[in-house]
């Protein structure tokens, strides 16, 4: 009896914790996830142009490609 009382005490202190938290609005989340969105499509468009410059002179390098 003892383990389902203290499952039951940690689900209540989760709901409590839970409670406390300032969540934020719709409008803040939506802001964040398309800033999110914005930054990765920055830096993978960043990524794959150093990506395809490192790949051409490495293959200018070893003489692959003239």
């Amino acid at each position: 009896m003892q383990l389902l009382s203290r499952f039951l005490n940690y689900f209540g202190e989760v709901k409590a914790e839970l409670a406390k938290v300032t969540w934020p609005t719709q409008n803040q989340t939506m802001a964040l996830t398309w800033l999110v969105i914005g930054v990765s499509l920055v830096v993978a468009l960043y990524l794959g142009l150093l990506d395809a410059l490192f790949q051409r002179l490495v293959e200018w390098l070893i003489g692959l490609k003239n």
